[in-house]
């Protein structure tokens, strides 16, 4: 099977473990995964954060490692048809992003084209900006989210901090702890068999 192409949609400040770590994996089975930011091009650096739950009533917010942006904004635009899902990752760039017209253009063409959408922590952010595409879905998400989640129409699953859930192509978690679960269930959902021999 030929690897797929996955647009990973961030902005600055986005958690870097969702970044780093689902490119990585992604990339190590074979996939490709362009990480984009509005109006940044290839070459550009995001800043990102990490977040923790440090005894404090939420998260604490710490510079992260920066990111090279490895495809132009426009150009990935403009190429939506090439690519085989959409990832939205979380941190703090959901927030900001979500209000971009582009982006959430970007959004409804995976929504309308029934492609895989996959979206931990406040990436879901993202995905409420569209109307319609968490109605009527089952999501995993950080749990500050549940207010939008639900005002958007769709059923807020409130998962382990190592699960992500799955609702046809969408797949959903929490935050960067169940990256491996939900690494997996992409995966799964692109059609990506590992064999261990």
């Amino acid at each position: 099977m030929p690897g797929k192409k996955i647009l990973m949609l961030t902005g600055d400040f986005t958690e870097e473990y969702e970044i780093f770590v689902y490119q990585q994996a992604m990339e190590a089975v074979g996939h490709t995964v362009h990480v984009v930011c509005p109006d940044k091009k290839a070459g550009d650096i995001l800043k990102t954060s990490l977040h923790d739950f440090e005894g404090d009533q939420t998260y604490t917010e710490k510079l992260g490692h920066n990111v090279v942006i490895n495809k132009t904004f426009s150009e990935a635009e403009a190429q939506l048809d090439g690519y085989h899902a959409v990832y939205c990752a979380g941190g703090r760039g959901p927030e900001y992003i979500r209000t971009d017209k582009r982006v959430q253009t970007i959004v409804r063409h995976f929504h309308e084209t029934q492609k895989p959408i996959f979206t931990i922590c406040h990436g879901v952010q993202i995905l409420i900006a569209v109307d319609g595409v968490v109605r009527g879905k089952k999501v995993g998400a950080l749990g500050a989210c549940e207010p939008e989640v639900t005002l958007a129409g769709g059923t807020y699953i409130d998962l382990s901090p190592t699960e992500a859930y799955v609702d046809g192509t969408m797949v959903s978690a929490k935050g960067w702890t169940a990256l491996a679960a939900f690494i997996r269930e992409c995966l799964k959902v692109l059609g990506t068999e590992i064999h261990h021999a």
